[in-house]
């Protein structure tokens, strides 16, 4: 399945993939209803607001780099694509986020340095390929959404290597260099 047919499955189901999208905001509301002001990072509630925190970033990043793939790689336009596919989970992870920080800090939802971590790197990978891209360096690439997952998360791989050799600490061993296929 590629992922312009994985775009269409999902605006073939849009009644589903829009309560899937309405849930996280709409359950992160009501949790913050449930438990007294200022207890969110205790018990339970941190690990709920966890998963909802996944549930929403998840598909909010894929929604991102999928809108801005089409905006700035293939030049599609944007009028002609599913709102429900391309805005509407980025929409979904801002409600989210916004009703989970008004409950707790974001310091006490475990997992949540890894994910907005992981946020950076999508974003760097991107802006990075988009230069790639924009100043001709890699001629064959011709705008693929294949092509744009194939070399972000080669730039990805090389610049998690990259910040984990400049931040270890003097205790903490050497990882091997990344390989690469044929060298």
């Amino acid at each position: 399945m590629t992922t312009r047919e994985l775009i269409h499955q999902a605006d073939q189901h849009s009644v589903a993939l829009a309560a899937a999208l309405a849930a996280p905001p709409l359950i992160s509301w009501v949790i913050g209803r449930l438990h007294d002001r200022g207890r969110g990072g205790a018990g339970p509630w941190k690990y709920f607001y966890a998963a909802l925190v996944y549930l929403a970033c998840v598909p909010g990043m894929f929604a991102g780099v999928l809108t801005a793939n089409t905006l700035f790689f293939s030049r599609e336009n944007l009028l002609d694509t599913s709102l429900l596919v391309y805005f509407v989970p980025i929409v979904s992870m801002i409600i989210t986020l916004v009703f989970i920080r008004k409950n707790v800090a974001f310091d006490e939802v475990p997992g949540f340095d890894r994910l907005s971590g992981l946020m950076v790197m999508v974003g760097c990978s991107f802006a990075i390929a988009l230069a790639i891209q924009k100043t001709k360096i890699w001629i064959f690439f011709g705008g693929s959404i294949e092509r744009l997952f194939i070399l972000a998360a080669g730039i990805f791989g090389l610049l998690k290597w990259g910040a984990y050799m400049l931040f270890r600490r003097r205790d903490e061993p050497k990882t091997e260099r990344p390989k690469f296929p044929g060298v």
